[in-house]
């Protein structure tokens, strides 16, 4: 296995921190939406039905973040318990995916219950008391060890589905999820990646988990929230759509188009952008070192402290590196990011208001044009 040191030089891998230079929205409101919009409608299925679309990759019940299936057997137990006994359960709030599964956004331990139970790997268990009160006829039995009418009727109990529609606003829909998810608080890069979980996520937890990206960052920022794929995501986004493109500030809109185009992108083209990205990477972490992404860069000496990975300016310079920066040698793009820190207007573009359409565009002109007076034509 390798150090965690081996990759970095001898530069040690930092503890997870909060970039800085980020809106991290999320619980604005619904300020934008009518209140009367619809973006969730009611639906009602069987368990049988539900487990059935399961076991066929219908629906996905393991989005790539920490979400454990947790849940004790006596508590599973309860759960059947209830069905076989007609108490009426919860709501389920699930969410469309482009392709058309069905992502479980709140009710994945009672759904992974049922489909453990219907294929065998549950036996009943905590149903009963220590004086034998409580549903015997159950202890102790799979599924298929229940009288026919039992199993009749746990298949049969309705599930009310309240479903995020795939076609409401993707503001809206990260605001819905976050709202309705009663598990561990969410980052909006994890809701993303769940409701755009795909071969454009797998991309970004491979160009995360690469060397040179784990170079580059030193492995600061959290791979548990994917503050290392939200990162990413920016350069996806910016690279396959292009900044002009930005025109409304709303940056969760314009990272899950982001993704959209890299999910359609041929695997040729995938592989040719993972490239780029990883030869940013590898050159920011030659120039800057240990700076690399940081405005700790204006004040870069030996044993100098570093700041916390900026996320406007990983966004601007990896773009631009990864597309430009060729053409320049690496003394100039030094020398041009080093400068640009110390610009006012540059500074203020990555620190204030990240998102706006202002200052997105500022430091994309400025770092383009600064190169563009060094470019070998």
């Amino acid at each position: 296995m390798t150090n965690s040191n081996d990759l970095f030089t001898g530069i040690p891998i930092d503890q997870p921190e909060s970039p800085e230079g980020i809106d991290d929205a999320g619980g604005d409101g619904w300020g934008d939406y009518p209140l009367d919009a619809v973006f969730v409608r009611t639906d009602q299925r069987t368990v049988g039905d539900v487990v059935a679309r399961i076991t066929k990759n219908r629906y996905i019940l393991d989005p790539d973040f920490q979400r454990e299936f947790v849940w004790e057997p006596s508590k599973q137990s309860k759960l059947i318990e209830s069905c076989v006994m007609r108490i009426p359960l919860p709501v389920f709030y699930v969410a469309e995916a482009p392709d058309g599964r069905i992502i479980v956004v709140d009710g994945l331990q009672r759904l992974t219950t049922f489909a453990r139970f219907l294929a065998g790997e549950l036996r009943l268990t905590g149903l009963t008391t220590a004086e034998g009160a409580g549903s015997h006829q159950l202890e102790n039995k799979t599924f298929e060890e229940l009288p026919l009418v039992l199993q009749e009727r746990v298949l049969d109990t309705q599930l009310t589905m309240y479903i995020l529609d795939a076609k409401a606003p993707e503001r809206a829909r990260l605001d819905i999820f976050e709202r309705v998810n009663s598990g561990a608080v969410l980052t909006r890069q994890q809701m993303r990646n769940a409701l755009y979980n795909g071969p454009a996520t797998r991309w970004l937890k491979a160009a995360a988990e690469g060397a040179p990206f784990r170079a580059a960052t030193a492995g600061s920022l959290d791979r548990k929230t994917m503050r290392d794929r939200e990162a990413i995501n920016r350069f996806v986004a910016f690279s396959l759509q292009g900044w002009t493109n930005y025109t409304t500030g709303d940056m969760d809109s314009y990272l899950a188009a982001g993704l959209t185009a890299l999910e359609r992108s041929t695997e040729e083209e995938r592989e040719g952008l993972r490239w780029s990205f990883d030869k940013a990477m590898e050159r920011s972490f030659r120039l800057f070192n240990q700076h690399a992404f940081r405005k700790s860069l204006v004040a870069e000496y030996p044993g100098a402290s570093r700041s916390v990975i900026n996320i406007s300016l990983f966004e601007v310079s990896s773009v631009i590196i990864a597309r430009d920066a060729g053409e320049v040698s690496d003394d100039v793009v030094h020398r041009t990011m080093v400068g640009l820190l110390k610009d006012e207007n540059f500074a203020r573009s990555i620190t204030y208001s990240t998102n706006s359409t202002q200052a997105v565009r500022q430091r994309f002109q400025m770092f383009e044009a600064a190169l563009a007076l060094h470019t070998v034509v």
